[in-house]
């Protein structure tokens, strides 16, 4: 059997990136790289629906680099966090507040527990001196696979004059997700989710208020490399600092002219949402013996929790794997024998939920 990957990154990706031939990198300091530069951003700016006044900084690193460079980048240790913290994903933000000296109060939930607009507000009152500069949120906390309410955590930066600051690494293109509407600040992106890239190239779009703040509160840059300011002063002209990702650069460019040849942001979500759907319902006899479960809290079109009631869950990842090819999303902690994520974003089809589902159904009524 052909591997197959329903991991969350990397993905599966589509055979018009797969064949694009690598060939001789072009050499990116001349205008003709810099069009390349400016097309991605332009796109990914109308794919967001982010103002034509946003920045997008486009940087040869990991998420965790994205959201590392947001975070030391944008605030400092004269500003307050408040960070949800449902998962690992919402953890490494705090990580990465507490390793940059930026004090924060964290949100912390269970696995299962909705964040809900209570939660925000306790934060709210148990924060001392004057409140909070920004609220740092995983739009779909990958570890866990909850969905967060994006509009519910706006109003909240809205009604307290906060910075929104999203990671979107699994959700965009996956979720529904405004960056105008919903008055983000900081978008993070990366290509290996749904963009179905190789790992390796982020992308961050900063509304131009919190561009502001940084200029006017003169946050000192943590490292040479992610100096937003100067890479912002090079985005202008379709450059980078240092060295760019150069051949996933190029992919990104077909990959997104696909994507809107194929109708836009709208149409990739309605494509990952009839799939996780799909899945779901083909794993629902599974879920009625009891032989699998859902979370209880909101699922991102993105990834599919399995809990196992029983445990086993770390037996069937390594069965799948190494039996069929088949790569599923462990989970690590107390978490690691009792839950699998299955990933819907990539090059994946209908067939292949129906391969996965036939092969948890074997596996499952043998146990």
């Amino acid at each position: 059997m052909t591997q197959k990957l329903f991991t969350l990154g990397p993905v599966e990706m589509f055979e018009y990136t797969r064949e694009r031939p690598l060939g001789p990198l072009p050499y990116f300091r001349t205008e003709a790289f810099s069009k390349i530069n400016l097309e991605c951003a332009a796109r990914l700016k109308r794919l967001a629906n982010a103002p034509g006044d946003s920045h997008v900084l486009l940087l040869a690193c990991s998420g965790t680099g994205a959201m590392e460079a947001v975070v030391g980048g944008c605030f400092s240790e004269n500003d307050r966090l408040a960070v949800i913290d449902g998962g690992g994903f919402g953890h490494r933000f705090a990580e990465l507040a507490a390793h940059h000296g930026i004090p924060y109060e964290a949100v912390k939930l269970a696995f299962g527990e909705t964040l809900g607009g209570d939660a925000l507000a306790a934060a709210a009152s148990a924060s001392p001196g004057g409140g909070f500069a920004g609220l740092l949120i995983n739009h779909h906390e990958t570890s866990t696979g909850q969905l967060y309410d994006l509009d519910m955590a706006s109003g909240f930066c809205s009604s307290h004059d906060l910075y929104l600051v999203c990671d979107a690494i699994s959700s965009f293109l996956a979720d529904g997700l405004d960056f105008s509407a919903q008055c983000i600040d900081a978008l993070i992106v990366s290509s290996q989710k749904a963009l179905a890239l190789p790992p390796g190239l982020s992308a961050v779009i900063l509304s131009d208020r919190l561009w502001e703040k940084i200029g006017r509160e003169k946050i000192r840059p943590f490292s040479l490399y992610f100096d937003l300011t100067g890479a912002e002063l090079d985005a202008r002209r379709g450059q980078t600092p240092f060295t760019p990702a150069g051949g996933l650069i190029l992919a990104l460019r077909d990959r997104l002219e696909r994507i809107e040849e194929e109708g836009g942001y709208g149409a990739a979500v309605t494509r990952v949402s009839a799939l996780a759907r799909d899945f779901r319902a083909r794993i629902a006899g599974l879920i009625e013996k009891g032989l699998l479960g859902l979370p209880g809290h909101p699922l991102s079109n993105a990834c599919t929790p399995l809990v196992f009631p029983g445990g086993g869950a770390k037996a069937v990842c390594e069965k799948l794997a190494g039996e069929h090819d088949v790569w599923l999303n462990p989970c690590g902690g107390e978490l690691a024998d009792k839950v699998l994520r299955v990933g819907h974003l990539g090059a994946l089809a209908e067939a292949d939920n129906e391969m996965l589902a036939g092969l948890l159904s074997k596996i499952l009524w043998k146990a």
